[in-house]
Parts: structure tokens; C-alpha cells; sequence
């Protein structure tokens, strides 16, 4: 995809998370943040300070929406600051390999396992955050499990039906 096409699709997603995600909660466990797709999507560059001073505003917008007090931008930020080091780990990607890098065309078991991974970790650190106590651990990982579950279907789910919708 080329910048201007990502950059409309994050500006969708979080306008989509903002009015309609936010607002779907099911059991008090579920619900989605699709908005994770933004570590996703961001085109991968050698400045990282770009990349991290986005995803602090990016959460930062969202906290400001959600009334949240800054635990999306935490969450955000700590999985942005991780995310080169699960490149490397889950496509043995080096320095020379960033510009060319397109997550749409590495294979789905890589990708499937490099996004279950950080959308594990943002939602733990998110509900965590939240929580700001160790004596609710279950509720914790219960909101982590469900939350993960959710956002990963809706998350491979558009991704499969905007492919599908490129190719045609």
C-alpha cells in the first residue's frame, strides 16, 4: 500500500474505533481494539522516533475520546517500542530488509504469530494498566483473552475482505 492509502486507512480505523468500537462492550470482557492495526500498518523506516511520537498521539487521541487517562498511548507506545524486535524474531528481517517490507506479502503463519503476539501484549499491558492492581489478575486475563480473540477475528477478518477487494 502507498502512504497516503495507509495513512487514510489509520485515520479510518481510529475514527471507527472512536464512534463505534468503543462503544461495543459484550459481558463486561469483549471489547475490540481494532486500533492496534495502526503497529500493523505503519510503514516500517529506519527513524523510529517518527514511528514512536505517532503511536504515543495516535493512543494519546484515543485516551482523549475514551476518557481513559493515557493507558492507550502506554499500551500503544510499548508495543510500537517492541515491535523491530518481533520483525526480527518472526520474519528474520534485517537493517537492509526494512524499506521493502510489506507485511501483506509474508507468509500468514508468520504474520498470524507476529500480530497474535503484540495484540496479546497491548491488550495485557492495556488492561493491566487499567486495572493498576495484581489482585484482579483473572479479570485481567480474562479481558486479555476475550479482548484478544475479538480484535484478532475483526482484525484478519477486514483484512481478508480488503485483499479480497484489491484483487478484484
Amino acid at each position: 500500500m502507498n502512504k497516503i492509502r495507509v495513512f487514510l486507512w489509520i485515520i479510518v480505523i481510529l475514527f471507527l474505533q472512536i464512534l463505534v468500537l468503543n462503544n461495543i462492550n459484550f459481558s463486561q470482557h469483549i471489547n475490540p481494539y481494532l486500533y492496534i492495526s495502526f503497529i500493523f500498518l505503519f510503514p516500517l523506516t529506519k527513524n523510529r522516533f517518527i514511528f514512536l511520537t505517532a503511536a504515543f498521539f495516535y493512543g494519546l487521541i484515543l485516551d482523549f475520546f475514551s476518557d481513559t487517562g493515557g493507558i492507550h498511548a502506554a499500551s500503544l507506545l510499548f508495543v510500537a517500542f517492541f515491535r523491530l524486535y518481533f520483525i526480527k524474531l518472526f520474519f528474520r528481517k534485517n537493517n537492509i530488509d526494512y524499506l521493502l517490507f510489506n507485511l501483506h506479502s509474508e507468509a500468514f503463519g508468520q504474520v498470524f504469530n507476529y500480530v497474535v503476539t503484540i495484540t496479546i501484549i497491548h491488550h495485557f499491558m492495556l488492561f493491566s494498566l487499567d486495572n493498576f492492581s495484581f489482585n484482579n489478575i483473572n479479570i485481567v486475563l480474562l479481558n486479555t483473552l476475550y479482548s484478544s480473540i475479538f480484535t484478532l477475528v475483526l482484525y484478519f477478518l477486514g483484512s481478508y475482505i480488503l485483499r479480497k477487494k484489491q484483487l478484484h
